[in-house]
């Protein structure tokens, strides 16, 4: 332990000709030593070893406390006393021995998809010790309030014509258990034309109740105007979308259709499955794409009577886009860019793997989705203002006519 009264800028020039490769962390030590002896003599109203009558407290050794910096773990020899305790709260933090730089590096790489297990390994290349899982999860917490204002965050950018919904089942330990949760996300179009996400949450099972709830938190916030709703063909998430976006069309998502069409049919013939069906969606105009439909439908009955059927049970929601202007037709019937999303969800948290609860997986898709968030918000318009001055409440009524002509042209 350095004395009080040393000549630091002697100390300082010694060390500089010395040039000792740990010299920044010996400074780093030395200096903060002797400033937490200072406030120690301070406590005790008299300097160290001096003899004084205004003395109330004496020193009593030191303990010794690791303190992890960007230019590794220094031993710090903390002093103690005799009656009462010293702490140095303005540099240590009491059950978390980590400098607030190297909290933001640990938060950072748990929001890019390093694992707990993994950090350790990284924290030691940037000098420090070991660092373990628990204190990886408690740095990960300062994230926490973000997250929560970006949830609750007030929807004033409305009105939001076009809304995606989807859900991500992720694995969580619950009760010495690894259980299955619903991970809800839900993104827009808003009135300026740029993407949004509106919000996420975490569910038991993803059914009509835990919709009506997640939908319900939406529209409090502010939700409104919607048009068209694009999502998976899920019972409990259609009976949610009829009670609470009333007025809303709905599209089914053509992705998940593809995939629910491609795994009827051998895998030999599904690129001509798949390539089939895709042209009712290249068509120019709404009767192009219902009279398409219906050419598919006959050609695939043959040999794929299945498919056939599906395609005309599903005709009203797989065509719905058709109602709307045709600028925005392949942000609508296309799902790929809410799929991408969700490739981006997946990527982060697959590194995870089995999250230890549920305000983990919020936390993590969270900041996941604040970050894609604030990238849409400098990005390009996703559809143009003029366009959207196109969407009326006329179109409702051009979707309520196009479902009703839609089986006319298939028939004929």
């Amino acid at each position: 332990m350095a004395e009080n009264n040393m000549d630091l800028l002697a100390w300082l020039r010694k060390q500089l000709e010395e040039a000792e490769p740990d010299l920044l962390r010996e400074m780093v030590r030395t200096f903060a030593e002797a400033l937490m002896g200072a406030e120690a003599d301070a406590l005790c109203g008299a300097a160290f070893r001096e003899r004084s009558g205004e003395r109330v407290n004496r020193r009593n050794g030191y303990r010794e406390r690791p303190f992890d910096t960007r230019a590794g773990t220094i031993a710090l020899a903390v002093p103690k006393l005799r009656s009462g305790s010293y702490f140095p709260d303005w540099l240590l933090e009491r059950r978390r021995r980590a400098e607030r730089a190297l909290v933001a590096v640990v938060a950072e790489c748990y929001v890019r998809g390093v694992s707990t297990r993994r950090v350790d390994g990284l924290v030691k290349t940037l000098g420090i010790e070991s660092i373990s899982k628990s204190q990886v999860s408690e740095m990960a917490k300062s994230l926490d309030e973000e997250v929560a204002a970006f949830r609750s965050r007030p929807l004033d950018a409305g009105p939001y014509p076009y809304l995606w919904l989807d859900a991500l089942a992720v694995k969580v330990r619950e009760q010495g258990r690894i259980v299955r949760c619903a991970c809800v996300v839900a993104s827009a179009v808003n009135g300026e034309g740029y993407r949004e996400i509106l919000g996420c949450d975490t569910f038991t099972s993803e059914d009509e109740a835990a919709w009506r709830s997640f939908l319900g938190d939406l529209t409090g916030r502010g939700l409104a105007g919607v048009q068209l709703v694009v999502s998976d063909d899920h019972r409990g998430l259609t009976k949610a979308i009829d009670a609470l976006l009333p007025g809303a069309a709905w599209q089914r998502c053509r992705t998940h259709f593809m995939r629910n069409v491609l795994c009827r049919v051998a895998k030999s013939a599904q690129p001509f499955v798949a390539t089939m069906v895709r042209t009712i969606f290249a068509q120019p105009s709404a009767e192009e794409v219902a009279a398409q439909l219906a050419r598919v439908v006959e050609q695939l009955r043959a040999r794929f009577p299945q498919v056939a059927e599906m395609l005309e049970d599903a005709a009203p929601d797989v065509t719905a886009f058709a109602a709307f202007p045709v600028e925005h037709w392949r942000q609508t019937w296309s799902n790929n860019p809410q799929e991408r999303l969700n490739r981006e969800i997946r990527r982060r948290s697959d590194v995870v793997g089995i999250f230890p609860n549920r305000e983990a997986v919020v936390r993590l898709v969270g900041m996941v989705l604040a970050e894609q968030h604030d990238e849409w918000a400098v990005a390009r318009r996703y559809m143009s203002a003029g366009s959207l001055a196109k969407l009326t409440p006329a179109t409702l009524i051009e979707l309520e006519e196009h479902e009703e002509v839609t089986p006319q042209l298939m028939a004929s």
